[in-house]
């Protein structure tokens, strides 16, 4: 049996919601696996919060630049927060941003690209973490593009220019006039800042994720009592509700709490007397899925007082 520590269950009761008490009996449960003790305390209806990877659990910044009808959006993540305010490291992401815009989604690739003024990107990046000190990490990169249309950027919580926690990009596809394509793109990023869709599409998402919710589901409705039919009933539509809530193009508009995406999009092309339809998208933010080593401050700084 794992021991279930007081920074687990806290971290949990942070992710979850749930009480501190039903926190450590899910740990206990399910042996301080923390996915799977959400997971329990969802299925008891405990859990006012399911969206564990919308926690930053790292520092550093995530980049996003456009050029023409083309955008990048890069992460590159430090130990701490102070160093997504130093100059030089704000500087390296807002240059491997643009260079991802000609070397694509690969970060390998990234990483073997020239940077200017000499060598490569991750000889660049190994003299930053000389220099300033801190272990750092070219993360991921996503490229996005379309033939005719717009790329429309937008950073939540910017620290600088093209640099922020939150890093979106919208690819409009169509004929419609560019200004208005814009507009549109603006609203739709801030909606996926805030609405964190997992996939463009219902059909694109994660078949794993729709099949644990599936799950989830299949545990809750058994606990009802209710007939079989009743009960799978229930699972079918749960899940259709987790599709449709977590596909961007139906999700309903965060501004007016009322309109699917979609038709955002089509309203859109309709005023503008031209077409526009929703390509793609990125979302990157800061440090989500990473776990972040948890320490005592006070028990090292005592520890290193006694030695």
């Amino acid at each position: 049996m794992a021991e279930i520590t007081a920074a687990a269950v806290k971290e949990l009761r942070e992710k979850s919601g749930a009480g501190m008490m039903d926190c450590k009996k899910a740990l206990t449960e399910t042996n301080g696996d923390m996915d799977a003790a959400i997971d329990w305390l969802r299925t008891k209806g405990l859990a006012t919060a399911a969206k564990k990877s919308s926690r930053t659990a790292a520092e550093g910044l995530v980049g996003v630049a456009v050029q023409g009808t083309k955008g990048a959006a890069v992460e590159v993540n430090s130990e701490t927060d102070f160093v997504a305010k130093n100059e030089q490291f704000q500087e390296f992401v807002r240059t491997v941003t643009g260079l991802a815009l000609e070397t694509g989604s690969d970060v390998a690739k990234l990483a073997e690209a020239g940077y200017p003024g000499g060598g490569t990107v991750a000889e660049k990046l190994t003299a930053n973490i000389a220099t300033i000190g801190e272990n750092q990490t070219l993360r991921r990169a996503k490229v996005v593009e379309v033939s005719k249309g717009t790329v429309v950027p937008y950073v939540h919580n910017a620290a600088a220019p093209g640099l922020g926690k939150i890093g979106v990009l919208v690819a409009l596809e169509g004929d419609a006039p560019v200004a208005d394509m814009e507009a549109v793109g603006k609203q739709i990023a801030m909606h996926i800042a805030a609405a964190f869709p997992q996939a463009l599409t219902e059909d694109g998402l994660d078949p794993a994720v729709v099949e644990r919710e599936r799950a989830i589901a299949a545990e809750k409705a058994a606990e009802s009592g209710k007939p079989a039919e009743i009960i799978e009933k229930m699972v079918l539509g749960a899940v259709a509700k987790f599709r449709k809530e977590n596909a961007l193009l139906s999700q309903v508009f965060v501004i007016d709490n009322k309109t699917p995406i979609a038709q955002v999009v089509a309203n859109a092309a309709k005023a503008a007397g031209g077409s526009i339809t929703l390509k793609d998208y990125v979302r990157f933010q800061l440090g989500e899925g990473i776990e972040k080593e948890v320490s005592d401050f006070a028990a090292e700084v005592a520890a290193a007082a006694q030695g």
